[in-house]
């Protein structure tokens, strides 16, 4: 039991460091962070296709991760890099559609993962703290598609 919760308290210490559950309340953190596991992947790895499943989403706690899309010619483009902090996934994992856009490591990358049948297991188990970390990416969400809302209206003008 003390390396699960030397694992869980690892976990707790990269949520807060995250900044996306500011929101949270410390044990809500902690209670969170039962339900997260840690991944490593290397340079060029790939982490989900566009097209995949919904089944994860992801915190990145170190390196940087490139979100490309196929467009209507069959070219891969970038469309951002994500670095520390950032999240990806979320939708997929909030509404278990297929991927908007394939995930790539650019370097080696530590992320926190949450399952969606662990957020579901959460919603059972800690329904609170679940509902609290839900509204906290559904936030992270907003606020991004508000900034890009806000881009699109400035290409076009």
């Amino acid at each position: 039991m003390p390396e699960n919760s030397s694992l869980i308290d690892e976990i707790r210490d990269m949520l807060l460091d995250c900044g996306l559950f500011n929101s949270l309340q410390a044990s809500e953190i902690l209670r969170a962070a039962g339900y997260f596991s840690i991944s490593k992947f290397e340079p060029d790895a790939v982490i989900c296709f566009e097209g995949d499943p919904g089944t994860f989403m992801c915190i990145i706690h170190f390196g940087t991760v490139s979100i490309r899309k196929i467009n209507s010619s069959g070219e891969t483009l970038e469309i951002a890099k994500l670095r520390k902090g950032r999240a990806f996934g979320e939708m997929a994992v909030l509404d278990g559609e297929r991927r908007s856009a394939s995930c790539v490591a650019v370097n080696d990358c530590t992320l926190l993962i949450l399952s969606k049948e662990s957020l579901d297991k959460m919603l059972v188990e800690a329904p609170k703290s679940a509902a609290r970390v839900i509204r906290a990416i559904a936030v992270a969400m907003s606020k991004r598609l508000r900034m890009v809302d806000g881009q699109l209206v400035e290409h076009q003008l």
